[in-house]
């Protein structure tokens, strides 16, 4: 598979299609204050920095940075096409933001991701890529649905 990775144009109608399949997802999963995903109208805000990876010109996977300072950033919106998961897709993406982020000045990415077993491969997969898990931060509480984890970049 090759995949090209390049910033989103929110133009694509398949991005608003895919982004709206992330969330309803999301939706059964945990309580509506427990649901953390951006819209297209947030992702589309000048703090956040949106990458889609594009397999035969088919989004097979989103990814995005949304500013909590300005050396400290949050991992939004990651979603690989369920149809492709399993071909690595989710781990060059996040190669991808890292390595963006180390060459923008960013010295920490953290992230909220669900703490049930749908999202256990993710959990993973940020655990073997240098993420640890946190306490909350930014304006995120404890919340039994939730599980933080942070990377300091070096």
């Amino acid at each position: 598979m090759t995949l090209i990775i390049k910033r989103a144009n929110f133009r694509d109608p398949d991005l608003k299609i895919f982004l709206e399949a992330h969330l309803a997802d999301m939706a059964p999963l945990s309580p509506l204050e427990s649901r953390h995903g951006l819209d297209m109208a947030a992702l589309q805000k000048p703090t956040v920095r949106l990458w889609v990876a594009l397999n035969e010109q088919r989004i097979a996977g989103t990814c995005a940075l949304s500013a909590l300072t300005p050396d400290h950033e949050e991992l939004k919106s990651m979603r690989t096409d369920p149809e492709l998961r399993g071909k690595g897709i989710a781990s060059k993406l996040l190669n991808h933001v890292v390595t963006d982020a180390r060459a923008r000045g960013i010295t920490q990415i953290s992230l909220e991701t669900g703490s049930m077993d749908f999202f256990a491969p993710a959990r993973t997969l940020y655990a073997k890529n240098g993420f640890d898990y946190c306490e909350p931060f930014g304006f995120y509480t404890d919340d039994p649905y939730s599980s933080y984890m942070t990377r300091v970049l070096r």
